[in-house]
This record gives C-alpha cells, structure tokens and sequence, in this order.
C-alpha cells in the first residue's frame, strides 16, 4: 500500500508543544505507513479511505490514543482496545501513556490499522442499537407518561437526538438531578431541539 502524505492543514496539531507531543508523532508516523488520506477533523488528524474515517489521534490528560471507528468490528487478538464509555457502540480506543508502549506495539498497531482498512473495505458495517434498545429512565418514562405533549414532541426527535438525551438524563446517579435535567430540557424538545443545538 502506498504512504500517505502529510497534510499541511494538520501540522499545527503536531506542531504544537503538547503533553503528548513525543507520543503523537510517533502515532503519526505509524498511520502514515498506511496509505491512508491525513485529514484534520474535530480538530484532531483523522485517516481516511476515501472518505470513510478509520483512524483518529487524540489526546486526554491521562492518556493519548488511537481511535479506531471501526474498533468492535476488529479481531483484537491483542486485547489493547477499549471501549471508551458503556454507550460507545462502534468506536474503540487503544492508549498510551508513553512513547515507549507505542513503539512496543508498534507491529501491532499497523495490523490492526490493515485490519480497519479491510473491514472498511468490505463494507462492514457496527449493528447498532436502536432507540428502544436503550432504557429509559424512570425519571423521564413518568414525565412522558404525564405530559402527552412532551411525549409527542420526545417521540418526534430524531432517533439520535432521542439516544442523546436518553444518555444525558440517564448519567446522574441522583434522582433529584435526573429530573432537574429533564425539567430543563422540556422547552428544548418542545421545540423538536436536540441537546446541543
């Protein structure tokens, strides 16, 4: 497979004196080996076949990493990826918190980025999980219960803005600040709003 070219429009992310500075060069350096396309998208680089993403670097505080978004598709003979969170449903992560534990993996990085190319290849597709499939909170099933005009307008978001608030409402252990947070998001889904919008 052909190398990739750097592109000049993700040299700032590089070029910039990060924690993660040694270990994200090296990243790079990896994933160009792939012949796939260097693109900058949510502000991090992303490589892409054609315009399916396979790969993106990123950064935390405790870690940097290479996301596959294609991950729970791959074989993972190695066990290195990680699901970021329980709702992640396509994408999964392998981290690093040196520069030393990506040049150890090395060989195996680039399997695993052949592999993703190939799954993307064959058309292979995450069978994701539907609205239903996710519980409802209590909270919001009593609210949609008693309000036919939010349940209408709850019903007619669009499946992903449905999951989104589902997840948001969902996160707080308290019962108190699950309702405060669907209390506050009813003028937003009254007006067919998702939550970031």
């Amino acid at each position: 497979m052909a190398k990739s070219i750097m592109n000049p429009k993700v040299d700032f992310f590089f070029n910039n004196e990060t924690k993660w500075h040694k270990e994200y060069e090296q990243l790079r350096t990896i994933v160009l080996g792939s012949g796939l396309n260097e693109e900058l998208k949510w502000g991090c680089p992303c490589y892409a076949l054609e315009k399916a993403n396979i790969v993106l670097i990123h950064g935390f505080k405790e870690y940097c990493a290479l996301l596959f978004f294609k991950g729970a598709l791959l074989q993972d003979a190695n066990n290195i990826l990680i699901q970021q969170t329980k709702n992640v449903q396509s994408a999964r992560q392998v981290r690093f918190s040196n520069i030393k534990e990506i040049i150890k993996l090395e060989k195996t990085l680039k399997a695993y980025i052949y592999e993703a190319i190939e799954v993307e290849k064959a058309g292979l597709k995450v069978k994701l999980k539907k609205t239903s499939d996710f519980k409802i909170p209590e909270e919001l099933q009593n609210r949609l219960n008693k309000n036919a005009a939010f349940k209408k307008a709850f019903n007619a978001l669009t499946p992903g803005r449905q999951r989104a608030y589902i997840f948001y409402f969902s996160q707080p252990k308290q019962s108190k600040t699950r309702e405060a947070r669907i209390e506050k998001s009813i003028p937003q889904i009254l007006d067919g709003k998702g939550l970031n919008d």
